[in-house]
C-alpha cells in the first residue's frame, strides 16, 4: 500500500509554488505585448517580464504557505477517536 504524503511538506509546498508560478508565467506572457518604438512586439521583453512574475510567485506562495503552516498547531489526538465524550 502506497504512504499517504503529508500535506505540509516541503514537496507539496515547493510544487504548489512551482504550478502556481508557471501558471502566472503563461498568464503573463500571453496576456502582455509590450512594443518597440517602431511597433513590433518584443519577444525578450514578453519573456523576460514573464519570468519575473514567475519568479514573484513562487516566492510569495512559498512563503505564503510556510506562514500558514507555522500558524497551526498539530492535533495529537487519534483522528479515529471522537474529542468529546
Amino acid at each position: 500500500m502506497a504512504k499517504a504524503s503529508n500535506p505540509t511538506s516541503v514537496k507539496t509546498i515547493l510544487t504548489l509554488s512551482a504550478i502556481s508560478g508557471i501558471l502566472v508565467g503563461i498568464i503573463v506572457f500571453f496576456g502582455v505585448r509590450p512594443q518597440t518604438a517602431d511597433g513590433t512586439i518584443d519577444q525578450a521583453a514578453r519573456l523576460a517580464g514573464a519570468s519575473i512574475w514567475a519568479g514573484i510567485t513562487f516566492i510569495v506562495v512559498i512563503v505564503g504557505i510556510a506562514t500558514l503552516k507555522l500558524a497551526v498547531k498539530d492535533d495529537p489526538r487519534d483522528p479515529d477517536k471522537p474529542a468529546l465524550k
